[in-house]
């Protein structure tokens, strides 16, 4: 047994946080309000933080590794896990990124990164505009929701024991503009806070088990997130966070300088405090020693605010012995986890189902090889995988060109030329296929706050335009003119606005960037080796006349599939596949659903074409009553389910639906509620009306 009762895992958590700080100094306390909540006199070392939406940072264009960076696996990014569609794959991403976070931060030779893991991002992708787009997974909550559930669950690992490592959700709340970002005000009513904007996070928080969130930059309705009544009284107090609660970078001083909120820092960092913040990414130390010494802050507020960050590093393992730990042999012999075969066909299997299949016109796809014998790949994308600024370093990268000259095999000859000159098209010409691979720059191809062109954006920037670059359409405009069997990649985190191309490419496929298999899933889907299951996590709007004025919060006036007007160019959930899929004989297990309760939903699917494939089965509601007690949308999503079906296989699949998923926030009671009455459940392909071909009312009881 320790001698100290902070480092007895027989002694309850709270217990040995007691007996931890009181043993701790004031200046030690303060210490620990930054980002590695280390106590050297006592032994302690606490873990850091780290990025990792889709594989651990420890290198990249931002170079997070600093002086030695170190290779780990990158995944597509958020975006393009988003358009998997499953759950399970995600989580099986996120315990990927955690194993790797702690064989760097546990082996002697690296001994570096740390096990609070930056993500993933909840926000939602209310706007095409907005410039972080590539970090969420989508617009919809429940679908947003439930992958960031699961990959909550995969950092954090399943059992008792220790996390492998933690989540750290950003950035609570509303956070979807970056130009003004630092002062602007995110202003919705309370319904569409709970219904929506908050929604996700409270999934990956009392579902995925969570326990440290990011505050936002932004204003939540004029009061600015840091020092916002919702985080003590709706994440810890109803929700049930206790760990940490961290500021974003610098967004203590902006507090004092942008939002204009407090007359100085000292006050700033005791509001920070009082309102549920318990770390720090900001020079932090002399505002909140100033705060003590003026008494705005006492050390038991203090005290208070650190529970939560040792409730992380107990959870961690970090002041257990560590054969008390299992995870803390990992890192100490043998191949890193990212040097592994098996790793680097797990990130080629994720690759291939977050591409997205938005035509294929003159069924050009999938390429049959005894019918081609030469491809040119060109244009701007054709040969590098572009990261992000949250990338960390690949092992490895697999560019397009590369791929498909890989997967194509003997006996086809694949030239590439990465620009969009004359020499791309006159090798296309005399070519029997084009693939032509063009999209965004995930830096803006700029410096920090600038892009090259107004249809990029990245973080600090927003798109001033949802088109091309005229340059490239050009370009794929001359290609398709010299060779009529053009295929379009579009690679990009955002959607894109080109109904020439739609309506003239031979084929269109949508993937995102950063994975370092990005360039051989690409070949396995031309060639038909897979085929295509990904589905679209956004609208793709047909022009920017369609949405509303990027700072309109509210959702009612056309925002996301939810509520948008008009016909968009592509829909949520939208995505094609090389064979054909049925659904039918739509049932439930109860004709009945309460608050409290669930009905599974099922229904037969089956492949009807001669390939095998994915269908990813989605399930909407509505209500049938004339008059609802609140204006809601004409469909939202529910449930998903992606199926893996042969050719001629048929299937039966169940799809649980709680009634706490299709409840509404009650306003004049403050809680969720259920109105009594019919909702019929839509069961499709995607949001769109003509591919919701089973419905299915069911009654709603109140308790």
């Amino acid at each position: 047994m320790s001698p100290w009762p902070f480092l007895d895992p027989e002694v309850s958590p709270e217990r040995r946080i007691d007996d931890l700080l009181a043993r701790m100094h004031l200046g030690e306390k303060i210490a620990c309000f930054g980002t590695r909540p280390d106590v050297p006199r006592l032994g302690i070392v606490g873990s850091p933080h780290i990025e990792g939406y889709h594989g651990v940072a420890q290198g990249g264009p931002s170079n997070w590794g600093r002086k030695n960076p170190t290779p780990t696996t990158q995944f597509p990014q958020a975006y393009g896990l988003g358009a998997t569609w499953d759950p399970e794959l995600v989580r099986r991403v996120a315990e990927q990124l955690a194993l790797e976070a702690r064989v760097l931060w546990q082996d002697p030779r690296t001994a570096r990164g740390g096990l609070v893991v930056r993500a993933p991002n909840a926000d939602l992708a209310r706007d095409p505009r907005w410039g972080r787009t590539e970090e969420v997974y989508g617009e919809d909550p429940f679908h947003v929701g439930t992958l960031a559930t699961a990959f909550s669950r995969g950092l954090q690992g399943s059992g008792s024991g220790a996390w492998t490592a933690a989540t750290l959700l950003k950035h609570f709340c509303a956070n979807s503009n970056e130009d003004g970002r630092t002062s602007s005000s995110s202003d919705f009513d309370e319904r569409t806070f709970r219904e929506y904007y908050a929604r996700p996070f409270e999934m990956a928080i009392v579902d995925g088990g969570a326990r440290a969130l990011m505050a936002a930059y932004n204003k939540v309705n004029g009061i600015p997130a840091h020092v916002h009544p919702m985080l003590q009284e709706i994440v810890v107090g109803q929700w049930g966070l206790d760990g940490i609660i961290c500021s974003d970078g610098g967004g203590l001083r902006l507090l004092v300088s942008d939002h204009q909120a407090f007359p100085d820092l000292a006050t700033a960092a005791a509001a920070c405090i009082r309102a549920g913040i318990n770390q720090f990414l900001d020079r932090f130390q002399e505002p909140v020693t100033e705060a003590v010494e003026r008494g705005l802050l006492a050390e038991a507020d203090l005290d208070r605010a650190l529970r939560g960050v040792f409730r992380v590093m107990l959870r961690l393992g970090l002041l257990d012995p560590k054969d008390r730990v299992p995870q803390a042999s990992l890192g100490h012999s043998g191949e890193p986890p990212w040097a592994l075969e098996q790793t680097r066909t797990f990130v080629r299997e994720v690759t291939q189902k977050s591409i997205v299949l938005l035509e294929n016109r003159r069924a050009l796809l999938p390429l049959e090889r005894a019918h081609v014998q030469s491809i040119a790949v060109v244009g701007p994308r054709c040969n590098e995988v572009l990261l992000d600024w949250y990338s960390g370093m690949p092992p490895y990268v697999i560019p397009p060109r590369d791929g498909i000259e890989r997967v194509a095999g003997e006996g086809i000859r694949v030239a590439w030329v990465g620009e969009m000159g004359p020499a791309a098209i006159e090798l296309a010409r005399n070519r029997d296929v084009a693939i032509v691979c063009i999209g965004n720059h995930p830096e803006g191809n700029a410096s920090w706050g600038l892009v090259s062109s107004p249809s990029e954006g990245k973080e600090a920037v927003d798109r001033q335009s949802l088109c091309l670059p005229s340059e490239q359409e050009a370009f794929i405009r001359e290609v398709c003119l010299a060779n009529p069997r053009t295929i379009v990649v579009l690679i990009s985190n955002f959607p894109y606005v080109m109904p020439w191309v739609i309506e003239n490419a031979g084929a269109l496929l949508h993937v995102t960037h950063a994975s370092q298999e990005l360039g051989m899933a690409l070949g396995d889907v031309l060639f038909g080796d897979v085929n295509p299951g990904g589905k679209l996590v956004q609208t793709w709007p047909r022009s920017l006349e369609q949405l509303p004025a990027m700072l309109d919060y509210a959702l009612e006036q056309g925002r996301t599939y939810l509520y948008f007007q008009g016909e968009p160019q592509y829909a949520f959930g939208y995505g094609l596949s090389y064979t054909r899929f049925q659904l039918s004989q739509l049932a439930t297990d109860t004709d009945e659903l309460r608050l409290a309760g669930s009905v599974l939903v099922s229904l037969e699917v089956q492949n009807t074409g001669r390939r095998a494939g994915d269908e990813v089965v989605q399930l909407y509601v509505r209500p049938l009553d004339a008059q609802p007690a609140v204006k809601r949308p004409g469909r939202a999503l529910k449930g998903f389910a992606r199926v893996s079906l042969a050719p001629g296989e048929r299937r039966r699949v169940e799809i649980p639906l709680r009634g706490s998923d299709v409840a509404y926030w009650n306003s004049e009671k403050r809680a969720w509620d259920l109105e009594t009455g019919t909702l019929e459940l839509c069961v499709g392909t995607s949001s769109r009306a003509q591919d919701l071909l089973l419905t299915r009312p069911i009654q709603i009881r109140r308790e």
